[in-house]
Parts: C-alpha cells; structure tokens; sequence
C-alpha cells in the first residue's frame, strides 16, 4: 500500500485515523468501566448471600443441629446462579459441599488458601474484595467465589455442648461460588453495541469528512490548478474567485494580483521583443555585409596558418637529415667510407631515407588531421617509437643542454596504432619538454611508459622541470595556432596536432603544470586485447 499523495485524502485518511483511535479508545473504556461495574455489583451480591447463609444457619450451627444447617445451605444453592455453597473446618476439611465433592480436604498454600494462611499466624480479619476470587472454568465460563470466615463468638465458646476455647478466633469459612455468566453475557452485549457504534461512528466521521473536504478543500484548489494551468499557457484573461474560507479568498486575491502584473509585464517584454527584432534584423545586414569582408580576409590568413604549421611540422624530421647528414659527412673521407664504418654510414643513410619519408607523411598527416582523417593502424611498440625518437632529437637536444632520462616498462604490450604519428606525439612533448626548460640554461626530461593494472591501456607521460604554465595558458595549450613562443618560433600547431592523433587513436591527453614546477604530459592509448607483450 501506498501513502496518498493528494491534500484531500491525506486529510480525510488523517482525520478518520485520530477518530478511530479516540472512539476505540472511548470504547475499550466504557467497556471496561461496565465490566467493573457489573463485577462489583456481583461481589457485594456474594459477600450479601455469604452473610445470609451465615445468619440462617446460625442457631442451628449453635444448637449443633447440622443436619438443619445443611439442608438450609442445600435450598439456597438450588438458587438459580449459585454453583455451590462449602464449608471448611480450621484445619481445612471440606465439612459441607453442594454438589458433594470428592475433595475431602484443601491445601492452604493454594492461591485461594494462601493470603490468610501465608504467615505462621493466620488473618483473623480480612476485606472483601481479597476474600473474592474469579476462577476460570474449563468450559469457558467463569465463576465468582467468596471466602466468609465463621468466627468464633462468646455465645459458641461459652456453650456446653460444643464449646470452642476463647482463644480460637476462627472456627472455619464458608466458600460460596455464584456463575458470572450473566456478567460476562451482559459484557459481550456491552462489547457488541459499542464495536457497532464505533463503527457507525468511524464510518460517518469519514464520509462526512470526504464531503467537506471535497467542498472546502479539493474543489478550491483545483479551481486553483485549472487558473495556474491557464497562467502557465499565457492565458492571463482568466480570473479566479475562491470564496470557500477566508484563507483561500486571500490566495485567490494574491493569484489575480500576480496574473494582473504578469500580463503588464509580458506586454512590456513584447514591446521589447518586437523592438528588439528590429533593431536585430538591422544588425544582422550589417553583420552580413562585414562577414563577406572578413571572409576574403580569413581565407588569406588561413592559407598563411597552414603554410607556417607544414613548415613547422616539417622542420622536425628534416632537422633530423640534417644531423645524420652532418654524421655522415663526418664519416666519409676523400677516399670513401673508412674500412669498419661501413654498417654505421649505412645505418644513417636508412635513417635518412626513414626520415625523408617520413616528411612526406607528416605533410599528408597534417592534411588528414585537418580533414579528421583516421590513422593507418598496425601493431606498433611504443618503447621502440620512443627510442627512435630520441635518438633523432638527441642531437638538438645536447645543443639545448637538457639530459633525458627513460623509465619505459619492458613488458608494455604493443598498441593497434599509427607508428608515424605516435612519433609526432613524442617529438612535440619532448621539444616543447625542453623548450620549457631553455629559459633556466639548463634541464631534465623524464619519458616514462607503462601498462594499466587490466593492461587495457597504455601510459605515456614526458614531464619537465621548466618554469610551469599558469591556468589560463594551461586552458589554452591544446588550441590550434595558439603559441607563447617569440615570433618567428612557432604557429602553435604542434600541440593541436598532438591533441587530434590522440583523439583518432581512441585515447587521452591530460597536463598537470604548476608555475615554477616544470609541467607533465600524460598520454593514455587504448591496447589491443590480443596484442603481444613487448620484448625487453
């Protein structure tokens, strides 16, 4: 079952639960308070019958005349509503009984026994409510008793046929059982016609709180939600008039004053808007009319862009010729290459062949990134991209005074992706690496690879320690033709391009710099489930 979540049924389910607690409570105590009542009646009947039994049986008990005393006690228990009239001696004997019973003596430590005779000096005196007692019969029914003690008078101890010592205060006790069936009939129709009136009553209070609730609550507030409906589709010409309470005559006064000054001002913003429409198509030819200049112009500065970032993609592998140029032309001598040298010359020479080639893919790699081609793919070991590299750059580096050091996982599996332009990623962070670090004369890198825990990924990360970026430069980096290097030095394409390859490859790039800290790259590319592990 759920609570209910409209007003009305939560007052009417409200006010019918605090109805039925109180008349169910005033119920279970007028029924209580009657059963007291009709018990207490019954007890001073029996306490009233055990003293009559008593006072007609007394001269013959006197006289020693049992026989007539017996059959006094049998009339009066042939009454209707007397279960059975005994008599005990002091020392517990069943002397009398009707019916006759088989018990010819009681224990005086049973419940009925047990508050006179508790102590070692038995109670002479005791009231009445404790010499009654209520006992639950097997049939279901119940019976009252009453214990009257017999006690022990001057003119029974001075008598000479039967005299009892003075000192004997209690001769014995008469026990007289009436049937509570009438009480307990008479506390069932008590119980029947208070159940139905709390019932009437429970249903009444609801259906009279439903009716006044749907009439003083639920019929003004939907009023109320039809006029908010209205408000909320524009329609301000509708008022609304709620007279039911006070309260709510109020609220339906506010609600018209709001819907009045929600039409004014809608009416001023309509104004505004139509004004505002003008005064936009005005602009919008002017900004038509500067657009199409602005275009030619664009179109001259785009070229321009384009031209300087080829140029500075390009100047990277060909820096690299021009170092293994340099070596070569070390080795080589006016008689040829000197004997020995041969594999080392031949070496640089693929090397240079490499790296020619290579300048023909950056160009159609920087075409592709700005048309958002996809990489060639092919299974490609990252620590050997990275010694590549290096080994290209080591040169330019030296000259730059900045000494790299290599943390590279000799497990890391290998990645399903474009080698050529994974080497474009590591040159750009290696050089912008050192170029960070050229304002201090001197600097570290550290290129350090490694796998994730699932081996799902792939972790590349070139930090430096040069002077850091602020966050306003750190929101900027990634943004094409955006540089902070003297001009003539850079377009600020470099980290733009390195930004796309990631992006194609399925992967991630994220920096972490503090000012005066030096600055991390971390690079994050997917592996292929199936790929080998590299070797070390």
């Amino acid at each position: 079952m759920h609570w209910p979540t409209r007003l009305s049924q939560k007052l009417i389910l409200s006010l019918t639960v605090v109805v039925t607690l109180v008349v169910v409570a005033n119920g279970i105590f007028a029924v209580r308070s009657a059963e007291t009542q009709l018990q207490a009646s019954m007890l001073q009947g029996v306490d009233q019958l055990s003293g009559a039994i008593a006072s007609a049986t007394w001269h013959a008990m006197l006289a020693d005349n049992r026989e007539s005393a017996y059959q006094v006690m049998e009339t009066i228990a042939a009454k209707q509503g007397i279960r059975s009239v005994r008599i005990y001696n002091k020392e517990g004997r069943v002397m009398f009984s009707t019916p006759p019973s088989q018990t010819k003596a009681v224990d005086k430590n049973a419940e009925a026994c047990f508050l006179c005779h508790a102590s070692e000096q038995p109670l002479v005196r005791v009231d009445t409510p404790t010499r009654a007692r209520v006992v639950h019969r097997p049939d279901g029914t119940r019976t009252l008793a009453m214990i009257t003690p017999i006690y022990n008078e001057p003119a029974c101890s001075n008598a000479a046929c039967h005299a009892h010592p003075a000192s004997q205060n209690v001769l014995g006790v008469l026990d007289v059982a009436l049937d509570m069936r009438l009480v307990d009939e008479q506390v069932q129709r008590i119980e029947v016609r208070t159940a139905l009136f709390t019932s009437l009553a429970i249903v009444l209070v609801g259906v009279c709180a439903a009716v006044f609730t749907r009439r003083l609550v639920t019929r003004p507030l939907a009023r109320l939600a039809d006029a908010t409906r209205h408000v909320a589709e524009m329609q301000l010409d509708r008022p609304i008039a709620l007279g039911s309470s006070e309260e709510l005559s109020e609220l339906a006064r506010s609600f018209n004053e709001m819907r009045l000054r929600l039409a004014e001002a809608m009416a001023e913003i309509n104004g505004f808007t139509r004004s505002l429409e003008d005064k936009v198509e005005e602009r919008t030819e002017q900004l038509k009319v500067a657009q199409q200049k602005l275009m030619q112009a664009d179109r001259l500065s785009s070229l321009g862009q384009l031209s300087a970032s080829v140029a500075h993609e390009i100047n990277n592998p060909l820096s690299g010729v021009l170092n293994l140029s340099m070596l070569m032309q070390r080795i080589l001598k006016d008689d040829g290459i000197p004997k020995g040298r041969e594999a080392e010359f031949r070496k640089y020479l693929d090397q240079v062949a490499t790296e020619t080639a290579r300048t023909g893919r950056i160009v159609s790699d920087l075409l592709a990134f700005s048309r958002r081609s996809k990489p060639h793919r092919s299974e490609v070991d990252l620590n050997a991209v990275i010694g590549t590299t290096l080994s290209l750059v080591s040169h330019k580096l030296k000259l730059m005074n900045v000494d790299v050091e290599c943390a590279l996982d000799a497990a890391l599996p290998h990645l399903l992706a474009d080698g050529s332009q994974l080497q474009q990623v590591v040159m750009n962070l290696v050089l912008n690496g050192a170029e960070a670090t050229r304002a201090r004369g001197a600097g570290h890198l550290r290129v350090a690879t490694r796998a994730s825990e699932e081996r799902r990924d792939v972790l590349l990360e070139v930090k430096d320690d040069g002077e850091g970026m602020v966050p306003e430069l750190k929101e900027r980096i990634f943004d094409p033709f955006f540089t902070t290097k003297d001009e003539g030095k850079g377009v600020g394409l470099g980290l733009a391009v390195v930004y796309g390859i990631v992006q194609a490859h399925g992967g991630e790039i994220e920096v972490e710099s503090v000012p005066g800290s030096g600055t991390v790259f971390r690079v994050t590319l997917p592996v292929r489930r199936d790929a080998p592990a590299a070797s070390a």
